[in-house]
């Protein structure tokens, strides 16, 4: 249950019931249910949701899970934000802290308290059409309702220069303040930081300032990531890199498409974000094909073998 711990406010009252609605719109089972909301008698809004059980996502990493194992879980968190994306919602506050991993393997995305709506007319239906038809009784339905669908949507918003967020996990454009700019690709960025975290086991820009720009951001991230882990596939890391990179336009242009280069990396397949050698084409053929490269060798073994002995 969450529950206000300061006296009732109007503006604190709307961002938990705006929380309480985006929850509530996005019905997937990587987002924790919101089951009730209402006030209390002191005038404090609450809402109920799902118990959760399992350990954050940065207590698993500490285990030292294998990679594969870690980058599943991240294709799991991927698949949360896409649809939330896909209903006109990005997160704003992505970090391993705000993600769950249950006993099987299962996610849950958390703390949605400064998503941010995108009101664009490609998107899906607006999110707050639908939040007073998943209150339960005629009193919380009042209580949604009556801060209006303008009022709530405008807490969504805050004014240019306001920092929110976590900043090792914050994209520029979000540290430096420009709300107008943010995008999907915000939270592109961010799953970048947490892949970050989940190949070096430490969070991302703990040495580098935000401000910086271009190449030398690119080129001084990679070389933290070298320094925490030197057999950091270059293909992941690459897929890393692209994720976080400085300019917004250069990084994936939706999350899908991350998601994509990841699992092509777990597949042994090329990924976009990485252009390879020949040798590295080589070494990946051989190790997708090591059965049959193992029965071609010993198929050719077997032959010498014979050959030698026909000849005596």
């Amino acid at each position: 249950m969450k529950v206000m711990n300061a006296a009732p406010s109007a503006e604190l009252a709307q961002r938990m019931l705006r929380e309480a609605r985006i929850v509530a719109r996005l019905e997937h089972p990587a987002i924790v249910p919101i089951h009730d909301v209402g006030q209390l008698p002191d005038g404090r809004v609450f809402y109920a949701m799902k118990y959760v059980q399992g350990r954050r996502l940065d207590r698993v990493v500490r285990n030292k899970n294998p990679l594969p194992e870690l980058l599943r879980i991240f294709q799991r968190v991927c698949e949360a934000v896409a649809f939330a994306h896909a209903h006109g919602v990005i997160h704003r506050d992505l970090k391993p802290e705000n993600i769950m991993v249950g006993p099987f393997g299962e996610v849950l995305v958390m703390d949605w308290g400064i998503a941010k709506v995108l009101l664009e007319p490609s998107k899906a239906e607006p999110i707050f059409q639908v939040s007073i038809a998943t209150a339960n009784t005629i009193e919380q339905q009042s209580l949604l309702s009556s801060l209006g669908e303008r009022q709530l949507d405008s807490v969504a918003e805050t004014a240019h220069g306001t920092v929110m967020g976590t900043p090792p996990y914050m994209a520029p454009e979000q540290a430096l303040g420009e709300t107008n700019e943010l995008d999907e690709r915000t939270d592109v960025y961010a799953l970048g930081a947490i892949l970050y975290f989940l190949l070096c086991g430490r969070p991302p820009l703990e040495t580098l300032e935000l401000t910086q720009v271009g190449q030398t951001f690119a080129d001084q991230t990679r070389q933290a990531l070298r320094q925490a882990y030197s057999k950091i596939p270059r293909s992941i890391e690459a897929v890393c890199l692209k994720a976080m990179a400085r300019d917004r336009n250069h990084r994936y242009v939706n999350v899908d498409a991350l998601a994509s280069d990841v699992g092509r990396f777990l597949d042994n397949l090329p990924v976009s974000a990485y252009r390879e050698g020949l040798s590295e084409r080589a070494e990946r053929w051989l190790a997708r094909n090591h059965f049959l490269v193992f029965l071609i060798a010993a198929y050719l073994l077997m032959r010498i073998f014979l050959l030698l002995v026909s000849g005596r």
